[in-house]
């Protein structure tokens, strides 16, 4: 099986994944809403490029007053008009990912920047969204609990570490735990170009260590410290930054290695 994260509208690549045939699991952000190194994305095409740098240069730092200043000053009384412009982008980029991934066959949980509502209603015949279930792939169980850690920016993709807790407790044992977001741990959770520790899930570090899967696989963030670590008996990967480099994590019976 074939295993991708953070796609964010890299439409071509994800389309040669899905017909290569092979099952293929995504681990959410499918859409774009801003790219951190471009300005591009739904806030762009709803408040401009200039906005949407700025923006994300103020998120990238963490700098959430500043974010919601700069969208205060920009936005002012138009807030209903803009949310409805972002979500018609993010609804045209849902569908180009459903045209782009349909002939192909797997599953898919949300990320933080997804809105999962449009998300499902975007996927073809042959994948499923999968959020809180477990499903035997390839002679593996897989269990799968989508979703961002909560942010002040509090997006429709954000899970709280109690719904998050509750999620996990209904997979019970697994051999592989699929999640968007990593463990609190602090090399897997920080970005090494925006030099900022985001904020891992504690859930998914303690069902980790007490439930004891094989692999545990994830994305979120995208330039990590560490791709890689063992957590416990669990072999922890982050599956990559697809849009930016293309890489995902391939898993059989001898194991996970990442590929391009």
């Amino acid at each position: 099986m074939i295993v991708v994260s953070d796609v964010h509208g890299a439409l071509e690549p994800l389309r040669r994944l899905a017909a290569s045939g092979e099952t293929l699991i995504i681990l959410g952000d499918l859409v774009n809403l801003t790219d951190y190194r471009s300005g591009e994305g739904a806030i762009a095409d709803a408040l401009g490029l200039e906005f949407a740098q700025s923006a994300a240069e103020a998120r990238a730092s963490g700098d959430y007053a500043e974010m919601r200043a700069l969208w205060a000053e920009r936005v002012g009384d138009q807030s209903d008009e803009v949310r409805r412009s972002i979500g018609d982008s993010l609804s045209r980029q849902y569908e180009q990912v459903g045209e782009a991934i349909d002939g192909g066959h797997g599953y898919v949980i949300h990320g933080n920047v997804d809105r999962p509502e449009l998300l499902m209603r975007s996927l073809p015949a042959g994948f499923r969204y999968v959020q809180g279930e477990t499903v035997e792939v390839e002679d593996f169980l897989v269990g799968f609990a989508g979703g961002g850690v909560s942010t002040p920016i509090q997006a429709a993709g954000e899970v709280s570490d109690a719904e998050m807790t509750s999620l996990l407790g209904g997979l019970g044992d697994v051999d592989v735990l699929c999640t968007h977001v990593p463990p609190a741990v602090q090399a897997l959770r920080t970005d090494v170009i925006t030099g900022m520790e985001e904020r891992g899930s504690d859930p998914v570090r303690e069902y980790v260590l007490a439930r004891r899967p094989r692999f545990h696989l994830f994305g979120d963030i995208h330039q990590a410290q560490a791709t890689t670590w063992r957590l416990g008996a669990t072999r922890c990967h982050n599956a990559g930054y697809f849009r930016a480099t293309g890489r995902y994590l391939r898993l059989d019976a001898t194991g996970v290695r990442p590929a391009r």
